[in-house]
């Protein structure tokens, strides 16, 4: 399994009819510990209900078509698990409820300018 987070969507009006019905999302291979993207991409059948800006687990190769949704599909890249939170070495460092001490760093490319001086914390 691989942790990406959830870019975006794909849109392709002319494919196979195999894949007629089935949601495309860009994403991003991420660090596990930093979070941070590491600019590979890779297209991927949602199979969960992920959203924009959710980490995500997924797999790939054979394992892509063995879920209920691409079983017998034409896929390479599968999104099985939304991912809640993440733990190393005992400390939370991604909780995606925003709960607790985890950090959650903003997806790559996020402003991340900090408030004006004086502007209330």
């Amino acid at each position: 399994m691989v942790l990406a987070r959830v870019k975006g969507t794909v849109v392709s009006t002319h494919k196979s009819a195999s894949m007629q019905g089935l949601k495309l999302l860009l994403l991003e291979r991420i660090d596990a510990v930093t979070l941070k993207g590491k600019g590979e991409y890779v297209v991927g059948i949602d199979s969960v209900g992920a959203n924009a800006g959710e980490v995500v687990f997924y797999v790939t190769g054979s394992s892509a078509r063995m879920t209920d949704t691409t079983k017998g599909k034409p896929s390479d890249a599968t999104i099985i698990a939304i991912v809640d939170a993440i733990e190393k070495d005992g400390e939370l460092t991604y909780d995606k409820s925003g709960a607790g001490a985890a950090t959650n760093p903003p997806p790559s490319g996020a402003a991340t300018n900090p408030p004006p001086s004086g502007a209330a914390r």
